[in-house]
């Protein structure tokens, strides 16, 4: 039998305290692995739940050219969502709830009417429930969190369609007169807000008529009012929802903030910027929401323009020294998490 040597803790302790030191690193590697698998397995469903739609709608325009489709639908049907989108990304978001620029009066009416003809409801409205969103993100109080039933799988599936669409009946409205009294003060916002029934049926109506007198047929304003005002609306409504949904729920945090906010960048042309969501969130009075290289944000170039044209002063550029800093602390907090997540 062999004989089994004490240990000797002045030669051989250090490397003992190494392999057990090692044994417990492995495990919690492991544990952070088995993790990251999961939510790579999230994201993957995720990813899959946002593109296939939107390829599905795709693959039917040339099912369907000649047929139900044509190009008169299709430049109106651009040009409609371009505007649309602009007045809730340009105007909507990033000038009326966070002041990330100032307009002249012409560019404020043109923005709030613009944003109205997205059908998301009136500019007031909109605002106090987004500047409510912030104050809140992703805690009590948040209009629509897509954590607001917890982090099981039956609890993310109820919040994120409660964050994609549920929010929108519920009766219990953001109080204007706390949230928004700089819009309530403003004459020029409270007639286009109490205008906005009149601005829906002109969004729903405006491509139809179009459609007709272009082919000059019924037909004409048939198909431009299905691709142009129905699809359209759909299509944008779905992708500012998914902004609520998604974007707090997958993607890439590379900056610190208070919330659970990510980039998406699948979204970031159909949402002229506004997904990469880690970044706004991080920096929310920001006019440019792709802050790094090769981060389209067509809304800030749309800014850009406008401070060229002398229509938008004050603009709030992002500063790289600034983004460095939260790039370093979110770094810190995912480290900090995965010890706490192997634990």
């Amino acid at each position: 039998m062999a004989r089994i040597e004490p240990v000797d803790e002045t030669t051989n302790g250090t490397a003992l305290t190494r392999g057990i030191k090692a044994l417990e690193e492995h495990e919690q590697t492991g544990a952070v692995d088995r993790g990251l698998e999961e939510a790579r397995g999230e994201q993957t469903a995720l990813y899959i739940f946002v593109i296939v739609p939107f390829l599905a709608l795709v693959a039917a325009i040339p099912v369907a050219w000649g047929w139900g489709i044509g190009w008169t639908d299709v430049v109106l049907s651009v040009g409609f969502y371009v505007v649309s989108a602009m007045g809730i990304t340009v105007g909507f978001h990033r000038y009326f709830t966070h002041g990330a620029f100032k307009a002249n009066r012409s560019l404020k009416i043109a923005l709030a009417i613009a944003g109205s003809l997205a059908i998301e409801g009136p500019v007031i409205r909109w605002v106090a429930d987004h500047r409510r969103h912030h104050a809140f993100s992703d805690r009590e109080g948040d209009p629509h969190s897509p954590w607001r039933y917890g982090e099981s799988l039956s609890g993310l599936t109820k919040g994120f369609w409660f964050a994609h669409i549920g929010w929108l009946f519920d009766p219990e409205h953001t109080n204007q007169d706390k949230y928004a009294p700089d819009l309530l003060a403003d004459r020029d916002l409270v007639r286009i807000d109490k205008a906005f029934p009149a601005l829906v049926a002109f969004t729903l109506l405006a491509p139809a008529v179009l459609g007709g007198l272009i082919t000059w047929s019924w037909a004409g304003a048939l198909t431009a009012f299905f691709w142009a005002s129905l699809v359209r609306l759909c299509l944008l409504h779905h992708v500012t929802w998914s902004i609520n949904s998604v974007c707090h729920m997958i993607g890439e945090r590379p900056y610190s903030s208070r919330d659970k906010s990510a980039n998406f960048w699948p979204l970031a042309i159909l949402s002229m910027g506004e997904s990469w969501h880690n970044s706004h969130h991080a920096d929310p009075t920001c006019a440019r929401h792709g802050v790094d290289r090769g981060q389209l944000d067509i809304s800030a170039r749309t800014i850009w323009i406008f401070e060229k044209l002398g229509w938008a002063t004050d603009v709030r550029w992002p500063k790289r020294a600034r983004f460095d800093k939260l790039a370093e602390r979110r770094a810190s907090e995912r480290a900090a998490a995965q010890v706490t997540a192997a634990r």
